[in-house]
């Protein structure tokens, strides 16, 4: 139902995307807004939204219980990595035993909430921020491990290994943020491939952390060919485990810009298909790439008609298809009567570029 914006309670839920007018989604469609939320919208002029009915059923009191519970989770659990994080000093180690606690949590969470799984799967733009950066890659880790079948020990140490991934970057100044190596200088070239092995001999002599999540932190930037760092190792040197969180973490480094310029999420899943076999183990990159979409929701989207949309949502098991709202004709006119494509269903339809 559309509600005023003065209507607005702390709590609602947005029931479509509230969108710019060049069509930039500035909160997505399911949404919990927060008063940070609702004044910003008012500082931009917005009078209206569509929010969800809160009341009737149980199944519709459920689903708002369920967003709700998952925005306090991801706070919840950003906070917890870091508060360890950002107060660890240099072989100092006992407060990031903390983080196995927070690994089995976002483990539990993901066996338990799938919308999880779409809500990171489907992320578009995000700052370098190092703690959002360990949570993502240790979800999205720990469900490709999922689906793999990976055995229950090996998925908690690569949990645990990919939260504490890059700790050896909390010893530099972020001069990789949003910078390609081969923009660095030689001196930054070297002092950023010094974070695995800095992160590495700030752990190694932990009783508490395996050896798998030890090798984890050393070893994600290593490569199939050999040309990996920081020590060259390839293709059977290197355990599927690390494999598996390397593809991860690679993709989420270009979405965010760390130790790269940042790309689109569909130019990340180019970049894994034309390095699979060469960099990445190709098994793991064709399962990973089952549970990420290249159209996050929010994206506008040219279709084989020449009209233009704006992804709405995604089609649970089919990430090339999503739902998507038509916002102009093959003449570049913008429409207006609302029309929506699920391209489930719209057999004949599909994305053949993203413009943004």
């Amino acid at each position: 139902m559309k509600k005023r914006i003065e209507d607005i309670q702390d709590g609602d839920i947005l029931a479509s995307a509230v969108m710019t007018p060049d069509y930039k989604v500035l909160l997505a469609e399911g949404t919990v807004l927060k008063k940070d939320y609702i004044d910003k919208m008012k500082l931009l002029g917005i009078t209206h939204v569509s929010v969800r009915e809160s009341e009737i059923s149980s199944t519709a009191k459920e689903k708002t219980y369920t967003v709700k519970a998952r925005e306090t989770f991801k706070e919840k659990t950003k906070e917890q990595v870091k508060s360890v994080l950002e107060t660890h000093i240099y072989k100092n180690n006992t407060s990031l035993q903390r983080l196995c606690k927070t690994a089995d949590e976002i483990i539990s969470n993901v066996l338990d909430e799938e919308q999880i799984v779409e809500e990171i799967m489907t992320i578009q733009d995000r700052s370098a921020d190092l703690y959002e950066h360990a949570i993502n890659c240790c979800i999205m880790s720990t469900i490709t491990a999922l689906h793999l079948n990976y055995e229950t020990e090996a998925i908690r140490s690569i949990s645990i290994g990919c939260l504490l991934h890059d700790i050896g970057l909390r010893y530099m100044e972020p001069f990789y943020v949003n910078k390609s190596f081969k923009e660095m200088t030689d001196k930054e070239k070297s002092e950023y491939k010094k974070h695995p092995v800095n992160g590495y001999f700030s752990l190694k002599d932990e009783n508490w952390l395996d050896e798998l999540s030890k090798e984890i932190i050393l070893y994600h930037h290593e490569r199939l060919n050999g040309r990996g760092f920081p020590f060259r190792r390839k293709g059977k040197e290197i355990e599927a485990e690390i494999k598996l969180v390397s593809i991860c973490d690679t993709y989420d480094e270009l979405i965010t810009g760390i130790g790269c310029n940042p790309v689109k999420p569909y130019k990340a899943i180019e970049y894994l298909k034309a390095f699979e076999k060469e960099k990445f183990d190709a098994k793991i990159v064709e399962e990973f790439l089952k549970i990420t979409t290249p159209y996050p929701n929010g994206c506008q989207v040219m279709t084989n008609e020449g009209e233009v949309g704006v992804v709405q949502r995604q089609n649970k098991g089919f990430v090339d298809r999503p739902v998507i709202k038509i916002i102009r004709d093959k003449d570049g006119k913008d429409i207006s009567e609302e029309k929506i494509l699920d391209l489930i269903k719209e057999k004949t339809v599909f994305i053949t570029d993203v413009l943004t």
